[in-house]
């Protein structure tokens, strides 16, 4: 192997040197250069004394551990402060290295300069294939310095960069790289900072990469519509294994989005979607994915705002699923109860490797309170059956006239009819008719209580209606982003350009061409069941028929237009006369005035319709004479 100079390494700044470096060092370091015996120089030099003089060039300390396991398989420096210079100097003494495949250098404070360096390394070495660069703010600068790399590199087959403070505008540069690299396997972008925009394109990543096998996005803010554009992507990616999601915010719209994806992936072996906010409604919606998929093995859902009803969702998914291959299922902060451990017994028997890690026994579903209708509801109802009114009720109880009754006679007499009213209706209607607490029901009022009733059931019924219909909105909202999403990310057909306009294939449905008003000139019927529509340049766009097969036939209360041929001033003789919707050729003397319903300019000339349009005007005065004599009589 030849030796390369140090100025052929990366360093091209002259200031890299020392100034008081004697001339005659870099003269005989020249002459070795150009020595007849390079071989022998080759084995004499090795890969820890470059990196010495490459140290004592930039300027930095050298890392001992280098030094001591150069010919280690894994280079651990990690944690050792390198910075820019310091990661300059080991990518001079790494150009020529073949030993390294691993080579780890996260939390250094490289900055983008540092990761310039390495790139320009990784473009000469092709023995390093993996590749830690986490926590060394990058920022954008840096990303655009290692995707550049990932488009000509052949070697690395996986990177993290975790904690490098990218954003939305840096994942367009991980896209591009991507497209064409398919020999990445593993990604780390976890600890970034990627949003909505981040979202939509890295799910344009996950449509189009053919070669991404393990992607982490851990610990981003990929939310609402990033996390539905996300999952449009995963669910034409056809190469991923492991998806790492949690610690996202997620919510139940993502978890919507995910179970739409998991209906028809089937490459992903492993998701995680701890601490994403999914509560038991958005567990609904992935189980309705999971009944549909039949490669996901393990599914994390710890630390989410589960509780025994979305753990049984879960089992029962896997009970009623013969062709799951679910075998792990993390709720690790759910607290179940008796009836849950038993159906998991039984799901077991049928998916002995099932394994479902839960918090333990102690939980309990939370009973709604029974909802019990209004009393005053129901003493109307209660009346209603009977035929009587409210007032009479109250005047059998009230003997004495004064329209107020002691709570306790009230009750006693409430108690003793057949009323369907509990002890806490009971008990609620003497609150509502005794406000002050004098002991007496006041029943005066009856009349303003029971309009409020009604009001008040109104407005219980509109929240109710409003709430559901707000759900739908949002569901209905989530799933149409969700499939424009997937439509964006996913080639479109082809296209055939007819001369009518963009028609698909034929398994497709047919679109109508859409045709200027300004080269209309005729509408024919032909026999053929189908519209022609004959522009200026004698062409004919055919467009398919709206009712079937069947010809299109004009109806009674429907009128066809025909404008003259604009082009020839002889319309009447010219072989291309407009011919009517009957298929009957326009001529001045075969009633031309049933196609026409008023005289316009064009038309007014022709002696037919100038002839007939009089008769029409005279008929209808007598008949407006013989109505006006009738009412007069």
């Amino acid at each position: 192997m030849s030796m390369l100079s140090f100025e052929s390494l990366c360093i091209k700044e002259d200031d890299c040197l020392s100034p008081t470096q004697p001339q005659d060092m870099e003269d005989e370091f020249d002459t070795d250069l150009d020595s007849d015996e390079k071989e022998e120089s080759d084995e004499e030099t090795s890969v820890p004394e470059v990196y010495l003089q490459a140290c004592k060039l930039v300027g930095v300390v050298p890392v001992s551990y280098f030094i001591r396991n150069y010919e280690s398989p894994t280079m651990a420096l990690s944690h050792h402060g390198l910075g820019p210079l310091g990661c300059k100097a080991l990518a001079i003494a790494l150009v020529a290295d073949m030993q390294i495949n691993t080579l780890e250098l996260a939390d250094n404070h490289i900055q983008a300069e540092g990761a310039e360096y390495l790139m320009e390394m990784l473009r000469a070495n092709f023995t390093v294939q993996h590749l830690d660069l986490s926590n060394n703010y990058l920022q954008s600068a840096g990303a655009e310095h290692v995707t550049k790399v990932l488009l000509d590199n052949i070697s690395l087959k996986s990177i993290k960069l975790s904690g490098n403070g990218f954003t939305d505008d840096d994942a367009k540069y991980f896209v591009d790289a991507l497209l064409t690299n398919s020999r990445l396997k593993e990604l780390d972008l976890s600890h970034n900072e990627f949003c909505g925009k981040g979202g939509e394109q890295l799910g344009q990543l996950l449509a189009n990469n053919e070669g991404l096998e393990v992607l982490d996005l851990s610990w981003n803010h990929l939310r609402m519509k990033g996390a539905v554009a996300l999952c449009a992507g995963l669910k034409v990616n056809m190469m991923l294994t492991h998806l790492d999601l949690s610690w996202n915010g997620f919510g139940n719209e993502g978890a919507l989005a995910m179970g739409e994806a998991l209906k028809f992936n089937n490459t992903l072996v492993h998701l995680n979607l701890d601490n994403n906010r999914i509560t038991n409604e958005g567990v609904g919606m992935l189980c309705r994915g999971l009944e549909f998929n039949d490669t996901l093995r393990v599914l994390l859902l710890a630390y989410n705002s589960l509780t025994v009803e979305g753990a049984l969702a879960l089992v029962n998914v896997v009970k009623n699923t013969p062709r799951t291959a679910l075998e792990e299922i993390n709720i690790c902060n759910v607290l179940v109860n008796e009836t849950f451990v038993h159906l998991l017994e039984v799901t077991c028997q049928e998916h002995p490797g099932l394994d479902v890690q839960f918090g333990g026994v102690g939980g309990f579903i939370a009973k709604k309170p029974p909802t019990r209708v209004d009393p005053m509801k129901v003493i109307q109802d209660y009346l209603d059956q009977r035929k009587l009114r409210l007032w009479d009720f109250f005047r059998n109880i009230d003997k004495d006239g004064t329209m107020r009754v002691p709570v306790a006679d009230f009750r006693k007499a409430v108690q003793q009819s057949s009323i369907p009213l509990d002890q806490y209706q009971i008990e609620e209607l003497i609150h509502r008719l005794d406000r002050d607490r004098t002991g007496k029901v006041d029943y005066r009022g009856l009349a303003d209580t029971r309009k409020q009733m009604m009001r008040d059931h109104r407005r219980q019924l509109r929240k109710v209606e409003s709430r559901q219909k707000k759900e739908k909105q949002k569901s209905d909202r989530i799933l149409k982003t969700f499939q424009s999403a997937v439509e964006a990310v996913t080639p479109r057909s082809s296209i055939v350009i007819s001369p009518g306009g963009a028609r698909e294939d034929s398994s497709g449905p047919q679109r109508f061409s859409a045709t200027p008003l300004s080269s209309w000139h005729h509408i024919v019927m032909s026999n053929s069941s189908r519209y022609s529509v004959t522009n200026l340049s004698n062409e004919h766009v055919h467009l398919p028929m709206l009712g079937g097969t069947t010809p299109y036939r004009l109806t009674s209360s429907m009128r066809s237009y025909s404008q003259p041929n604009l082009l020839d001033d002889s319309a009447r003789s010219s072989p291309g006369k407009s011919i009517s919707a009957q298929g009957i050729r326009s001529d001045p003397e075969m009633g031309y005035s049933k196609l026409s319903p008023t005289a316009y300019p064009l038309t007014r000339s022709r002696p037919a319709l100038d002839a007939k349009q009089p008769a029409v005007k005279a008929k209808s005065k007598k008949v407006k004479k013989k109505k006006t004599t009738k009412r007069k009589n």
